[in-house]
């Protein structure tokens, strides 16, 4: 049987945003919480699902070709919530990006190409580029008395420079997934 690869398409942080967003994990320890390892900190831009060795080297491919194709860009995190926007109870805390046009032509281009290129379901909600700093045990969550649960909204400056995007692979393991770059590609200039 063939090996089959937990596959998706991200942007990873730059070292400091990711030591300045672990911070917070000790503004809400309180929380019923996982919280995501430091260096696996990213934005997802597409999760195309289990794919074979085959697949997976046509998405590196493709998302070579498309990095080529957009310039370098700035991407600011303005703000941590709970998430998804609406949901009670939250199953998540994110650092919330900022929607930029170099963003939304990268994502909506990258869709197109690894749409030819492999079978998966793209979301079907508007791309919120975020980044997922915990997973909240919605259990625990719903039994914590209501003056207990602290307040996750803050603003936040954090701005920095994408240079490339990589093709990841997510294994799952009892701790939380853990994350393998298999692909990097720069962006043109």
């Amino acid at each position: 049987m063939e090996k089959r690869h937990r596959i998706f398409v991200a942007i990873n942080l730059p070292a400091d945003i990711k030591s300045q967003l672990a911070k917070r994990e000790s503004k809400w320890q309180d929380l019923p919480a996982r919280w995501t390892q430091k260096d696996q900190l990213h934005v997802t831009l597409e999760f195309l699902g289990y794919l074979n060795d085959i697949e997976t080297a046509e998405v590196c491919k493709k998302v070579s070709e498309v990095a080529k194709n957009h310039g370098i860009f700035s991407l600011a995190l303005n703000k941590i919530v709970y998430a998804p926007p609406k949901k009670i109870p939250p199953k998540m805390i994110w650092a919330v990006g900022e929607k930029s046009e170099e963003l939304s032509a990268l994502k909506n281009n990258l869709q197109k190409a690894l749409l030819e290129a492999v079978r998966f379901k793209p979301e079907e909600r508007d791309f919120s580029p975020h980044v997922t700093l915990s997973r909240i045990n919605e259990w625990e969550f719903k039994n914590m008395d209501q003056e207990e649960i602290p307040e996750v909204d803050e603003i936040i400056d954090l701005s920095f420079t994408v240079e490339s995007i990589e093709v990841m692979e997510s294994e799952l393991k009892r701790g939380g997934p853990v994350y393998t770059v298999l692909e990097s590609s720069n962006l043109g200039a």
